[in-house]
């Protein structure tokens, strides 16, 4: 943003000459060297402030999700709330620099970038406390803008100061503005993958806004000729040192996570299921995603995951030496069950996130020299790669009620999944939606129904009406799959009464036709705005524990 260019320069910058030196703000002639040195020097300034903008915007998504969860949602509400900011101020930096063009200005403008990034972290706790009692949409909204917004608008005051302390001349103003942008760009850019590829696994959240706040306080010390200036400067360096002091003291640079992964924060906690069993939860983010049992790898504490082993039960009988792939690791407690039970089968993996099986090895109880085979990157990767017709079984469970990865939703991946089973192969998925008023649960089955022709829908009891958030179980096969034969597998086996009970056919047709259906793909599957509803009803920590509906597709 250039102020004041009308033919000439602002009254008393006409004759400022090209070696304007910043530090002493006066005219003199430098050696070639400092020259050299001190031409590079504000687009230093610029290419370090963007970074640190977009470094900060990246880390947003990633120190909110224990709060708020990481979903389509969440990006839209950062990224606008970045935006604006930036947008602001520009234009606030642009007013700045007309009235006060100096090398300290922009001293005290990085040095309040650096102050308002490092209040994020106590501000963190006491903001999301402030908005717990919000809708999840609002509350979003409201965090993000609270915790964001000023420290991005800050930032973005940078560039349009640097832009008129270097202009010399009208005849290069489009140089000087044009270059300096670029910079500020590529300084972005350079931002987004220094944060995705080594910040968060190195440091974490919190140390690396840590890191870019201190980042921007040397800048402000070593290039804004601070000083000359003790009013704000000295109370906001002190205002910056006893933030970071209470920081460190009051454990806001501690996430609280086991393993901050670019995916997750991880946790492991101890609890107790039905009474009496003692087990390890796995925490991703907000969502209680596993119980996971040390003594006994045979305890299945969901009731879709008892779907699950009902399933694998006819599996096993068919086939003792079957293959099985589960997409999503979470707490490995479905791959132990099948390893313990099953030695004679085949356990094959995909977990998109590394520091979970690490996780699952140093606290889950995954032995060392376990049989299950694991690729740890995106399923759709992963199982191109795979050798067609050869698995029994696929398991889904890389859904929950937070985020959905829409592309393990579509016709595409469904086709890929049926080229890897055998004759009497068995997709199952778990799916959390509201069963009647729900969108998502009714879109998936439609879908896959245009790859498997037979459909059952399976839960626990037959309150079919009943249209509460539950999880459900979606399975697909290409022969038909009966109640009978699935009953009649479990009681060979001496396993208990099934859990399952068969929706009818035409109580199927009715739910699929109460609205229109829709076709997920590639090019379309709007899921996020199909869960919607659960976001916005959904106000305090996601608990797997409390679902309890399953749905099966043959």
């Amino acid at each position: 943003m250039v102020h004041g260019l009308h033919g000439k320069l602002p009254l008393g910058q006409e004759s400022r000459p090209r070696d304007f030196n910043w530090e002493e703000g006066q005219h003199r002639r430098d050696p070639k060297l400092l020259n050299i040195l001190a031409s590079l020097k504000p687009y230093l300034i610029v290419f370090v402030a963007s970074a640190c903008g977009l470094i900060l915007e990246i880390v947003a998504a990633r120190i909110l999700a224990p709060s708020i969860g990481v979903s389509l949602y969440t990006w839209t509400n950062i990224i606008w709330v970045v935006l604006a900011g930036i947008s602001i101020g520009n234009y606030v930096g642009g007013r700045v620099a007309d009235r006060f063009p100096s090398p300290t200005t922009l001293g005290i403008i990085l040095l309040a970038g650096g102050l308002t990034c490092l209040s994020v972290l106590p501000l963190l706790g006491v903001v999301s406390a402030v908005f717990e009692a919000l809708p999840i949409l609002p509350r979003i909204v409201f965090l993000t803008a609270a915790l964001f917004f000023v420290p991005s608008a800050v930032l973005g005051m940078v560039t349009p100061l640097v832009v008129k302390l270097n202009l010399r001349d009208l005849d290069h103003a489009g140089d000087v503005v044009g270059k300096i942008y670029a910079i500020s760009t590529a300084g972005a850019i350079f931002g987004v993958f220094i944060t995705g590829f080594v910040l968060v696994q190195w440091l974490g959240t919190r140390q690396t806004i840590l890191l870019v706040a201190l980042i921007l306080v040397g800048m402000s010390l070593a290039f804004g000729g601070l000083w000359r200036v003790r009013m704000p400067t000295m109370p906001m360096i002190v205002l910056f040192v006893g933030i970071g002091g209470f920081s460190s003291i009051s454990g806001d640079l501690n996430s609280g996570c086991l393993k901050e992964s670019n995916y997750f924060c991880i946790q492991v906690t101890d609890d107790i299921v039905d009474g009496r069993h003692k087990v390890k939860a796995l925490h991703l983010d907000k969502l209680l995603h596993s119980y996971v049992s040390l003594e006994d790898p045979t305890l299945l504490a969901y009731n879709y995951e008892k779907v699950f082993s009902e399933l694998i039960t006819l599996v096993a009988q068919r086939d003792p030496g079957f293959r099985t792939l589960i997409i999503g690791g979470g707490g490995y407690t479905v791959p132990r069950y099948l390893e313990t039970l099953y030695p004679e089968s085949t356990v094959v993996l995909i977990e998109i996130d590394p520091a979970v099986t690490r996780v699952a090895f140093d606290h889950l109880g995954l032995p060392r020299d376990t049989r299950i085979v694991t690729y740890n990157e995106d399923a759709r990767m992963t199982v191109p790669k795979l050798n067609s017709g050869q698995y029994a079984l696929v398991i889904g469970d890389a859904f929950n009620d937070l985020s959905v990865p829409y592309h393990l939703t579509t016709r595409e991946f469904n086709e890929q999944i049926a080229g890897l089973l055998t004759p009497d192969g068995i997709y199952a998925v778990n799916v959390v939606d509201k069963f009647q008023s729900g969108r998502f649960a009714q879109a998936f089955v439609h879908t896959l129904k245009e790859t498997f022709s037979n459909v059952y829908v399976i839960r626990e009891d037959d309150n079919w009406p009943d249209d509460g958030q539950k999880t459900h179980v979606v399975a697909a096969s290409v022969r038909p799959l009966s109640y009978e034969s699935l009953r009649n597998a479990n009681i060979q086996a001496g396993r208990g009464a099934l859990i399952s009970h068969f929706m009818p056919d035409e109580s199927m047709e009715r739910w699929l036709n109460a609205r229109k259906r829709v076709l997920l793909t590639d090019d379309r599957a709007p899921v996020d705005n199909m869960l919607a509803a659960l976001h916005l009803e959904g106000t305090g920590p996601s608990r797997a524990s409390t679902h309890y509906n399953y749905i099966t597709t043959a």
